[in-house]
């Protein structure tokens, strides 16, 4: 891949990660972590070029530009060497950019989205409501919008609906908010038995990958969400952080809050220094398990549902997410 074709795919993907549409001049700061600065006439030629390719698309002079599905595409099958690591930029991405607080019951969180056909909606809400009602989610919350309605920066299309989840990538964007500096180490696969975590048996490394583990794997058929559900025993999806030992206080207190809010999802909690579920942690860290926001999605997925899944989909207003159980009555 020559310098120009690289530094193209960057302002690519700097419009696809914008909220809305967005111009050359602002494009200058999203751009600077690249390398030296570029002028917004440089980038404006690069820009010209994404239109004729049919990459972005010209919104006005004064929004700007937005990304195609085309241009979307393009970016999901750019170089692979050029993706490693990708996954793990993302998750510190959002986190980063994320604003909710569990002090406050308001702003942004990351979701996963699922689309869905309308006409199935009740028949896949009643799917998932076990998985919320054993714990196998990230909370107790749920997001739903209707065709033309938008999740994270999906949109539902036409006949379709959008189930939203909360990702368990939030639970770094809070700690951040709290001052705690979290490393996400793996997305993998714990096997449970009776209801109780037992050990990993499968994992992926975030700064090795250009998929999101847990997705891949329940594309992969791989979990057993549903056999959890009815016996307490099978294999979900799960995530393995890491925090400093000296923040293992204020994770007990923010593991309280964060369930006030809904939005609990805390599988298990280590020691200091450590092993936690057979993985080693570093010297002064804690490891935490996290369950995967997508595990219902799981559950859809085993029952063979249809259903088109997105992880980290993007920052939706908590405001957006309601009880599952009310979801569930107003659909079913």
């Amino acid at each position: 891949m020559t310098r120009g074709e690289k530094t193209k795919l960057a302002i690519l993907r700097a419009v696809a990660e914008a909220d809305g549409p967005v111009g050359a001049t602002k494009l200058v700061d999203r751009l600077a972590a690249i390398g030296p600065a570029m002028q917004p006439r440089t980038i404006r030629f690069y820009l010209l070029q994404l239109d004729r390719e049919g990459l972005t698309q010209f919104v006005s002079r004064r929004l700007g530009r937005r990304i195609t599905e085309r241009g979307r595409a393009e970016l999901a099958h750019a170089n692979a060497i050029e993706k490693v690591g990708f996954i793990a930029a993302k998750v510190d991405n959002l986190g980063y950019r994320m604003t909710f607080s569990t002090r406050r019951d308001k702003g942004t969180l990351i979701t996963n989205v699922a689309l869905l056909d309308r006409r199935v909606l009740g028949l896949a809400l009643r799917e998932m409501e076990p998985v919320f009602a054993a714990g196998y989610g990230m909370g107790s919350k749920l997001a739903v919008a209707e065709a033309g309605g938008k999740l994270g920066d999906l949109v539902a299309p036409e006949g379709m609906v959008a189930l939203g989840t909360v990702c368990s990538v939030t639970v770094n964007g809070i700690m951040l908010n709290e001052g705690i500096p979290v490393t996400s180490r793996f997305g993998g696969l714990v096997e449970m038995r009776e209801g109780k975590p037992l050990r990993f048996v499968e994992l992926i490394e975030y700064a090795g990958t250009t998929v999101d583990p847990l997705e891949a794997f329940i594309k992969a058929g791989m979990t057993r969400v549903r056999d959890c559900v009815r016996t307490g025993s099978g294999i979900i999806g799960a995530s393995f952080r890491e925090i400093p030992s000296a923040a293992l206080g204020d994770m007990n207190r923010i593991q309280k809050e964060m369930q006030g809010c809904g939005l609990g999802g805390l599988l298990a909690l280590g020691r200091p220094n450590r092993p936690l579920l057979d993985v080693p942690v570093a010297e002064g860290r804690t490891g935490m398990v996290i369950v995967g926001g997508m595990n219902p999605v799981a559950a859809l997925h085993e029952a063979g549902s249809r259903i088109a899944m997105f992880s980290l989909a993007g920052l939706e207003d908590f405001d957006s997410f309601v009880g599952y159980r009310e979801v569930c009555r107003k659909y079913a």
